[in-house]
């Protein structure tokens, strides 16, 4: 299982351009706790999983309409890839990097 914990500085590639947040994860065994916090607001995610070096998460957004994101990103070191399924708008990917 990979190293997750901590503050991961991210961007999703969306049709409206890329859209960045910070994600705050703290893990317990598969599970994780955390919140993302950027330019739509701040979230908390009470639901995380966690699949050997794969990070599973929902979570809502409001702005620029109420829409959950289904999101699904692998961790390699201090780099974290992977995509975001918005309902009827497709999928988009998301990219990050360890905060230090």
């Amino acid at each position: 299982m990979a190293d997750v914990d901590g503050k991961w500085e991210c961007c999703v590639m969306t049709p409206m351009g890329e859209q960045d947040f910070v994600l705050s994860v703290a893990s317990r065994g598969d599970r994780f706790s955390g919140e993302a916090s950027g330019s739509v607001g701040s979230m908390t995610i009470p639901d995380g999983m966690i699949d050997g070096d794969t990070l599973k998460w929902s979570m809502t957004i409001s702005k620029p309409m109420t829409i959950t994101l289904a999101c699904e990103a692998g961790i390699d070191g201090d780099t974290l890839a992977g995509n975001v399924r918005a309902g009827i708008f497709g999928s988009f990917a998301i990219r990050g990097t360890r905060a230090a």
